[in-house]
């Protein structure tokens, strides 16, 4: 197999380059013009690098950062030279095109271990595949960086707990991509289901959006422009094609999406934001199921092998019952002894490429009773975080150092239970969970699936080892 050559900066040696300081990258432009921070000084600036250039981080998590004056993209990074190009181009040209004047102040990186040395980088934005999202975010922290992730928290449960220990060791800011807890309709739920206005809350219908399959792919060679045996990062080597990776001339939905390898398909895709927003609604964020059972449909050939239709359930300690299925509408209802609720984005997407079926859309909210989507919260009633934008409150939190509102902890709840159910559907039983040890109960089988294999020079470095 074809491969580009490998970057210098290893995980290896990448820790001990980031605590001792000796190989400082100067990358950040000496003169800029005082338009594009705004009435904010340089010296209050958020400096930010955004780490993988594709579809989401060009139309969601850059836009959502540089909107701000108070942070200042200096830096982007992609494996793939020619969309780490495109993102300098992207960038640089929304800075003049807000100053009035040209601009030309942001450094490219194409091995994201080398960006996390340069001691001018604040802050870094994750919008990799999901297999690649809990090793950077390790270095991030461990490099004194604070960190925008997009979700799912990571690839399997054993990775998001040694993710959420090394930031919790670090002490660093991180925010999960889970930004349906900044919509006012997915918190105003929550606060109605938290403070009983549907009663007793019994069951939970998770609605989630589908994937097709695909056909067998040939070999191709690797793109000059791709550094593809780092893109396959900690999972087994395979053989390129393009469907597996993303597409070279667009940014349309990229095909590692539906390749079990790199993540779970739509369970984590999706479940990520539904499942968090029904955790903050059950007031379950800092546990998860005890029981987990369901099956799925699996293709049986092709190069794209996630799960198809399918329908897993759970069963948490409060006694809640919850379905998840892309059989019933994009959404989440819930249901208590008074009424039922229901929650979802309408019609809204974050990509235009989004796999939201129009004809599944429904209201935002809807309720059993009108009254109860105009309730007033009372003072002495539960109050959850309110957030006006995802990415802003992550801004907020580097400045005050509180925590954000999707932090890593709960992000990894969120996807440890979509992955929970994922192993339902590949072992077709049910499932016995003990939320507190993150393991099944007396099924070796079942904590098999809470690892994977991982390639040495990508593995990620026991929390223990961070000086």
């Amino acid at each position: 197999m074809s491969h580009e050559k490998k970057s210098t900066v290893s995980r290896r040696n990448f820790l001990d380059l980031t605590v001792k300081g000796t190989a400082l990258i100067a990358g950040f432009p000496t003169i800029v013009p005082a338009s594009v921070f705004g009435k904010n000084a340089p010296s209050n600036r958020i400096n930010v690098a955004a780490i993988g250039t594709g579809r989401i981080s060009r139309t969601h998590d850059m836009p959502g950062v540089w909107r701000y004056d108070n942070a200042l993209i200096m830096a982007v990074c992609d494996l793939d030279s020619k969309r780490a190009e495109d993102a300098k181009k992207l960038v640089n040209g929304y800075y003049a095109k807000k100053s009035g004047k040209d601009y030309d102040g942001v450094r490219v990186y194409t091995d994201y271990r080398e960006l996390l040395l340069n001691k001018d980088v604040d802050a870094v934005i994750v919008s990799t595949p999901d297999h690649w999202h809990a090793p950077i975010v390790v270095d991030a922290v461990r490099a004194k960086k604070d960190v925008y992730m997009q979700k799912p928290a990571s690839l399997t449960i054993s990775e998001g707990r040694m993710m959420a220990d090394a930031v919790k060791q670090t002490g660093q800011i991180v925010q999960v991509g889970s930004q349906q807890r900044s919509s006012e309709q997915f918190r105003y739920a929550a606060e109605l289901v938290r403070n009983g206005r549907i009663g007793d809350l019994k069951m939970v219908y998770v609605g989630l959006p589908g994937d097709p399959s695909g056909n067998e792919e040939p070999q191709m060679p690797v793109p000059k422009n791709l550094n593809y045996d780092m893109w396959l990062g900690t999972t087994p080597e395979v053989y390129y094609t393009e469907k597996r990776v993303h597409p070279q001339a667009d940014y349309d939905r990229p095909g590692w999406l539906r390749c079990e390898q790199f993540g779970a398909g739509m369970i984590t895709g999706w479940g990520a934001h539904h499942i968090d927003c029904a955790h903050w609604a059950m007031n379950t964020e800092h546990t998860g199921p005890i029981e987990i059972w369901g099956k799925a449909d699996f293709p049986k050939s092709g190069l794209w092998d996630v799960h198809g239709i399918f329908r897993t359930e759970a069963l948490y300690g409060n006694g809640v019952h919850m379905v998840v299925s892309n059989e019933i509408p994009n959404g989440i209802r819930f249901e208590g002894t008074k009424g039922w609720i229901f929650v979802s984005r309408g019609d809204g997407s974050v990509t235009a490429s989004d796999p939201i079926a129009k004809q599944n859309a429904a209201k935002k909210l809807d309720a059993s009773d009108p009254k109860i989507m105009t309730s007033v919260i009372g003072p002495s009633e539960v109050h959850l975080t309110v957030s006006k934008e995802h990415h802003g409150n992550w801004l907020e939190s580097i400045a005050s150092r509180k925590e954000p509102i999707a932090p890593v902890e709960i992000g990894h709840r969120s996807c440890t239970a979509c992955l929970l159910h994922h192993a339902a559907m590949k072992l077709n039983r049910k499932l016995y969970w003990d939320p507190k040890k993150e393991q099944f109960k007396n099924d070796p089988e079942a904590n098999k699936l809470l690892t994977r294999p991982q390639r040495a020079e990508y593995a990620i470095k026991a929390v223990a080892s961070a000086k």
